[in-house]
């Protein structure tokens, strides 16, 4: 995405504390990472379920863009569990 200016919402940051996921490495999903679900019915921004890896470790970023202001939105991001994704964490068990 082409995007100017990222904001990490308020519950992104609490979720990504809680559960040891540095802002760096959302950076790196939401730059390298691979959308694997589109929400362009979200409002008030389409969202999407990115897939990055970092150091090897499966990350989820749910990412809205403004496309006004090029800004993109962390709306949170977390580790996906093995037991409900599939082993290459793109589908849903």
């Amino acid at each position: 995405m082409d995007y100017m200016h990222i904001f990490f919402s308020g519950h992104a940051i609490r979720q990504m504390f809680n559960r040891g996921i540095a802002k760096n490495d959302v950076v790196e999903v939401v730059n390298n990472g691979q959308i694997i679900i589109d929400y362009p019915e979200d409002r008030p921004f389409p969202s999407y379920l990115i897939l990055g890896f970092v150091d090897n470790k499966p990350i989820h970023v749910v990412f809205a863009f403004e496309q006004e202001n090029k800004t993109g939105i962390v709306i949170t991001a977390y580790i996906p569990d093995s037991q409900l994704w599939a082993d290459d964490f793109r589908s849903r068990r």
